[in-house]
């Protein structure tokens, strides 16, 4: 990797997309979220940080209000970041940078990028992964279930429940369209369909559905498989869902048939304690990255937010 540091701010329109996804490709810490076909999905407007002929990169999601361009996290763009995981002397130039150039921003890393020191104007707030390495047997994995997630797949597993592999996009999005989750909009569903629209084309992207005694769905995910990570990407699930046990049916199903192969089952995590102990409970453990924070807006703009 070209390593100059020479830090370049590179306007999307002038961005090389195939040394973009190269650098991206090819990086130790490489996630989905970074690359150009996906970040152009999910937010109108990203700019680019480029060290060197593009040895190291950091993508800038634009918003703009009251006259004042800041940084935010996209729906559905768990980790960017910077891209290969850097040494501190390199993420150090690329914080610098962000300090001195922006006036507030509120964006997550990756975990291979470690908080910067002494860098005036910025913080670094953990927060938690939850990864579940499939390479074992089922059997030695299950072992590792909580007591609690044990005795939901077992009373789920008597609720005449069935999955259906590979339901229609259109179907999900009906599904989910009609149980969103707090602070999901109409915009973010048609996010997602050009995300899973893309990944099925692709061939990297597949959803699952659970299906309840009456033949109605109640539970679906859809997964993305990505290098050696399946993401639990996104989900939904209706108040029979919930009753029936649809998820954990769905999740164990999804181990049992993925055991034994070189994949980690990425949760994308999460800060809510309840979900987070969903997700702990199939024996995921965390992982942490950190989102980067800047706010050196006067005081009455304190309050400004995306």
């Amino acid at each position: 990797m070209e390593q100059s540091t020479s830090l370049k701010y590179i306007a999307h329109s002038a961005i090389d997309t195939e040394k973009w996804n190269r650098c991206i490709d090819e990086s130790l810490n490489s996630r989905i979220y970074a690359y150009s076909w996906q970040l152009d999905r999910v937010v109108h407007s990203w700019d680019a940080l480029v060290l060197g002929d593009y040895g190291y990169v950091m993508p800038l999601p634009i918003g703009k209000k009251l006259g004042i361009k800041y940084l935010f996290q996209p729906r559905f763009s768990q980790q960017l970041g910077i891209y290969p995981a850097p040494k501190p002397e390199i993420s150090n130039l690329f914080y610098r940078y962000l300090a001195d150039h922006f006036r507030f921003a509120e964006i997550q890393l990756n975990s291979g990028n470690l908080p910067g020191k002494n860098i005036e104007n910025l913080t670094f707030l953990p927060r938690k992964n939850y990864l579940l390495p499939l390479g074992n047997d089922y059997k030695s994995i299950a072992s590792f279930y909580s007591n609690n997630t044990k005795r939901n797949i077992a009373k789920a597993q008597k609720n005449g429940l069935n999955i259906v592999e590979g339901i229609r996009l259109e179907t999900y999005l009906g599904f989910k369209a009609g149980n969103l989750a707090p602070g999901v909009s109409r915009a973010d569903i048609k996010t997602l369909k050009n995300i899973i629209a893309y990944s099925q084309y692709k061939g990297f992207g597949e959803i699952y559905g659970v299906y309840s005694p009456g033949n109605q769905l109640c539970a679906a995910v859809y997964f993305c498989r990505w290098k050696d990570r399946v993401i639990y990407f996104n989900a939904a699930s209706n108040e029979e869902g919930k009753n029936l046990g649809g998820m954990y049916f769905l999740l164990n199903h999804f181990i049992k048939q993925n055991a034994g192969k070189n994949l980690s089952l990425d949760f994308e995590g999460s800060m809510i304690p309840g979900v987070a102990r969903f997700y702990a409970g199939f024996g995921a453990t965390p992982e942490t990255y950190f989102q980067l924070k800047i706010n050196r807006l006067p005081s009455p703009f304190k309050w400004f937010k995306k």
